[in-house]
């Protein structure tokens, strides 16, 4: 008996991010609708342009707090008032802030979609920023701070971007504030930030699901057509990222006594969302060299050498400039030698990388992408997300579309154009144990031509020795 013909398997068709219908409201706002046929959990983004530079210096962590509470009573609901009727009609809603500006997540099935518009206007229109639960919140985001100083990754973050921007900069100290600046957040502080910087002009507002049987433009003038911007609104644009610190090169030791694992968290320059010749390469490069498993990091440093559980690397784009940033953890005993590596590993993907790797690399983001982009949710957040950089899910296609175009030959030079040869540029933080750790340290780094080694309190961040 003959054995079935094996069926010949063809490429994928390729795939580009679903177009959206545009359309304004007559308050200004932006409208991105996207029908995505069989998605019945309505999923909505609202992306208000303020960067974290808008806060006033002695109030850091502001739009965290007021993010937090927004869904905490409005002028006419009270607190218990306003959770119960999210309950009731099935409605998710939450906020965060980020570099770039303010963003409002909402998801709720599609028959209460216009039940949910409403709550979303009185919580952006109206919030009522209550004592208790302002206080409430305050004391939470203290505790998030004690936690993110106890925790080894956090702790690394916090350090690095201390150490990488100017300390004129927002962006060398933590989105969420320091304790004694969100410790003075009060009320009355909330109403008028929230008053001058929340409202629909300038704003996107993202829908993405099934919105067959929605007339959407109707839906949305009548649930937010009545929002408006206060008379003193101050609608900011984005807003450059500062250059890197003078001297922030070098190696710092966060000191933690007795830590059985060290924290490694390696940065440089990196490009930003449009830089010319295209973001495309960018992901695939991150993907390439330590983006999964099987990435150059962990084929060493975890699965040659047991050094580590995995050690990721990401670019990260900013305003006018970006990061190329990996992080990870390894045992404390070979935390010089894992630094070593994991420093040599990024000089030499300068070499390139071979036909088979690039390959990899494009099928695994470019064939993946519709199942990344697969529900409402998350073409939602992609939309909103390009919306704050200026930007469109146009952009996105256009990635994925130059993606399957790169050669190793493309990799190689937009590789060459952030990583330099030596390793003069990279800041180091490690956080573990000093007295074992800075002799070496400081030896490595004289030997790869880094800058100086210094230790820090892992409490505060501040000189040690």
């Amino acid at each position: 008996m003959k054995s079935p013909k094996r069926p010949s398997v063809r490429p994928p068709r390729s795939w580009s991010f679903p177009t959206p219908r545009v359309g304004s409201l007559d308050n200004g706002l932006r409208t991105l609708a996207y029908d995505l046929p069989g998605q019945h959990v309505v999923s909505v983004r609202l992306a208000v342009p303020l960067p974290l530079s808008c806060e006033p210096r002695e109030l850091e962590g502001i739009g965290t707090i007021m993010a937090r509470t927004l869904d905490e009573g409005t002028s006419s609901l009270s607190a218990q008032e306003m959770a119960e009727l999210l309950e009731r009609r099935g409605v998710a809603l939450g906020a965060g802030v980020g570099e770039r500006g303010l963003v409002v997540e909402l998801d709720v099935p599609r028959r209460r979609f216009g039940d949910a518009l409403e709550l979303l206007r009185l919580a952006l229109a109206e919030p009522a920023f209550g004592e208790a639960e302002v206080r409430r919140h305050v004391r939470a985001r203290l505790a998030d701070i004690d936690q993110d100083y106890a925790s080894p990754g956090q702790r690394a973050a916090i350090e690095f971007i201390s150490t990488y921007y100017p300390v004129a900069s927002r962006l060398s100290r933590p989105t969420g504030g320091g304790p004694d600046t969100v410790a003075a957040i009060t009320p009355a502080d909330l109403h008028a930030y929230h008053r001058r910087h929340v409202g629909p002009g300038g704003s996107t507002l993202v829908v993405g699901g099934d919105l067959t049987e929605l007339d959407i433009d109707a839906e949305l003038e009548r649930g937010l057509g009545s929002w408006r911007d206060c008379a003193d609104r101050d609608i900011v644009g984005a807003v450059a990222t500062e250059s890197r610190a003078k001297g922030s090169p070098g190696i710092v030791i966060v000191d933690r006594p007795g830590a059985v694992q060290s924290e490694l968290y390696i940065g440089g320059p990196g490009p930003w969302r449009e830089v010319p010749g295209g973001w495309a390469p960018f992901p695939v490069l991150a993907f390439l060299v330590g983006g999964a498993p099987q990435a150059r990091l962990d084929a060493v440093l975890r699965e040659e050498k047991g050094y580590t559980y995995g050690m990721r690397c990401s670019f990260r784009p900013r305003v006018g400039s970006g990061l190329f940033v990996t992080s990870g953890s390894v045992r404390a005993d070979i935390t010089v030698e894992a630094l070593g590596d994991a420093l040599h590993i990024l000089a030499a993907a300068r070499d390139g990388f071979s036909p088979a790797e690039t390959r990899s690399g494009i099928d695994f983001l470019s064939q993946t992408a519709p199942g990344r982009y697969a529900t409402a949710d998350a073409v939602a957040d992609e939309a909103v997300s390009r919306a704050l950089e200026g930007l469109g899910t146009e952009h996105t296609s256009r990635t994925l579309r130059d993606m399957r175009e790169l050669t190793p030959k493309a990799l190689r030079r937009a590789y060459r154009a952030y990583v330099e040869p030596g390793f003069e540029q990279w800041t180091v933080v490690v956080v573990g144990q000093a007295d074992t750790l800075r002799k070496p340290l400081t030896k490595l780094a004289r030997k790869r031509g880094m800058g100086p080694v210094r230790i820090v309190a892992a409490k505060q961040g501040t000189e040690s020795s």
